[in-house]
């Protein structure tokens, strides 16, 4: 069996804006990265190194200052509906109800009230929500918020979800649960995943790969590949192995920005 095909392409992506004083910043610097169909990647690093500013241009949520994004050989330059965010604030609509948070996307596309209905309880069961439905968000833990945001994105069938620190406001062990639960639905779904992160930990725990930024302006520092089968042992010898390399990537990037 070869290797799967590339579907996103980054070729020297770049990006600055001009900060406080009028002083030009640069964000990011000469990204280049290919994610094939159905891997998991994650981006980490430290708060400020532009994780998030990467995500939201490969979202078309923001503009690069150079370069260019490919999704299956055609470039990219604005929102593409072929792939779905989840941010780290729940960004739910407070008036909607659980399964109408999750039946928005179908709605935007002119779906049928009952058919959008029956496809966002798909995604409820997928998420183990369908006891609460008719529920509004207030009334949902900050874990099952966040199902309820994974829900709502899987819903309009994403060729690539984009992930920006979804479980950062989390405790550690709702963290840790949904970390295993994303996992879960990414093997049913298969779909491709860039999730942002600045914890080792989870970084090692999900992906396949693992993008290490350098400090401002950020650069690849390098791409860890996670040869570990899932589901993976965080006590394990060789999980903590990985852990440390990375997290020595990630240490060495620090000290040399500040050289």
């Amino acid at each position: 069996m070869g290797e799967l095909p590339v579907t996103l392409v980054l070729k020297d992506l770049s990006k600055s804006f001009v900060g406080e004083a009028k002083v030009e910043v640069e964000a990011l610097s000469h990204i280049n990265l290919e994610v094939r169909d159905g891997e998991f990647v994650s981006v980490l690093g430290p708060s400020g190194c532009g994780k998030t500013t990467l995500l939201r241009i490969i979202a078309g949520l923001d503009n690069a200052s150079g370069g260019r994004i490919l999704l299956d050989g055609n470039v990219i330059d604005g929102p593409c509906p072929r792939m779905a965010m989840i941010f780290q604030e729940y960004s739910l609509y407070p008036w909607r109800t659980v399964i109408d948070n999750i039946a928005f996307g179908l709605e935007m596309k002119g779906m049928e009230k009952q058919q959008r209905r029956e496809k966002a309880f798909e995604f409820l069961e997928l998420v183990g929500l369908v006891d609460f439905a008719g529920n509004y968000p207030y009334e949902l833990s900050g874990g099952m918020r966040q199902r309820v945001a994974v829900a709502r994105a899987l819903a309009i069938d994403p060729q690539i979800l984009l992930m920006d620190e979804p479980f950062g406001a989390l405790d550690a062990q709702t963290r840790n649960m949904l970390q295993r639960e994303l996992l879960e639905i990414w093997e049913k779904t298969k779909k491709t995943v860039v999730f942002v992160t600045h914890s080792v930990d989870e970084a090692v725990f999900l992906s396949d790969r693992v993008v290490v930024l350098t400090p401002r302006p950020g650069t690849i520092r390098d791409v860890v590949s996670i040869d570990l089968p899932r589901p993976r042992e965080r006590t394990g010898a060789e999980f903590a192995r990985i852990r440390r390399y990375v997290l020595d990537h990630m240490e060495h990037a620090a000290a040399s920005s500040k050289v």
